[in-house]
């Protein structure tokens, strides 16, 4: 498919879905707060002031202040490069650690496949975010082991995903062609067999990506995640929360709005992307 057969096609898809547009301009607002938010906030996410705690919503401070003084709406903004790029990280590393496995395990089968199967049974047979919280528990608490927790739990999805894909295209009329023309067996996965499963792999990256958002502030809103004084997402709502029977709602409502927008947002992505993939679509 031409790129100007796909522009008109992702056009068409985003017209007829408006949640789907939707998405898309969420999604560019988090990543313009990704890259430049730090930078043009209007307070640092630091700065602390007793004489201002616990403020409410106001013109000097759109989502108000927190038991220290800290502009909330600072701190919401300048969170969104933390967690976007801990989701992000997470699920890269899984797809193509898990797809590369599981690509190769259900193209050749064998003793690989045995241990790779049973390496994924033992993951989910374990439940995912307890297991993200005894992996950050046992490795401590930092970025990246918590990347590395969110990235082991997602590597089912897409190894068990590759294998069972692979493992029926490998004996098709297409492959064989392949195979007949000379071609190795990495190449016949990744040439002739992975480019006609990866649309559909994209879409189950979309919808992990809310799942590795929403992972990340739970460890951290249980104390395994970031620690404090960090800005991120579940921290804010794990502090906010203390406050919730005196009235002071702001402290909470606002970082845990951000959750729950960032996870529609890659859910209805999924949506679009998946309505990208389907050949139906594009007639």
């Amino acid at each position: 498919m031409s790129a100007t057969t796909m522009l008109r096609n992702t056009g068409y898809i985003l017209s007829e879905n408006r949640l789907t547009l939707v998405a898309v301009g969420i999604f560019v607002v988090m990543l313009v707060c990704a890259v430049i938010g730090p930078d043009v906030v209007p307070y640092s996410p630091l700065a602390t002031d007793s004489a201002r705690h616990l403020q409410p919503p106001s013109g000097a401070h759109w989502f108000g202040t927190d038991a220290l003084g800290r502009d909330i709406f600072s701190r919401v903004v300048v969170a969104t490069r933390l967690d976007l790029g801990m989701a992000v990280s997470a699920v890269v590393v899984s797809f193509v650690i898990g797809t590369a496995c599981g690509a190769i395990a259900g193209y050749w089968g064998g003793w690989f496949d045995a241990i790779f199967g049973r390496i994924m049974d033992t993951i989910m047979a374990f439940p995912l975010f307890v297991l993200a919280m005894g992996i950050v528990a046992a490795l401590g608490n930092s970025v990246v082991n918590i990347i590395i927790a969110t990235a082991v739990i997602n590597l089912p999805f897409y190894g068990r995903f590759a294998r069972s894909e692979v493992n029926v295209r490998r004996d098709l009329a297409f492959v064989e062609a392949a195979r007949m023309g000379g071609n190795g067996g990495f190449r016949i996965i990744w040439g002739h067999i992975l480019r006609n499963i990866l649309p559909t792999m994209m879409v189950q990256a979309s919808l992990n990506m809310g799942w590795a958002i929403l992972n990340a502030a739970g460890l951290s809103f249980i104390g395994l995640g970031v620690r404090p004084p960090t800005p991120e997402w579940g921290i804010m709502v794990s502090e906010g929360a203390s406050y919730m029977i005196s009235g002071e709602w702001w402290t909470f409502v606002f970082p845990g709005a951000a959750l729950v927008i960032a996870v529609f947002c890659f859910n209805m992505l999924g949506d679009g992307l998946r309505d990208m993939a389907d050949p139906r679509k594009r007639t």
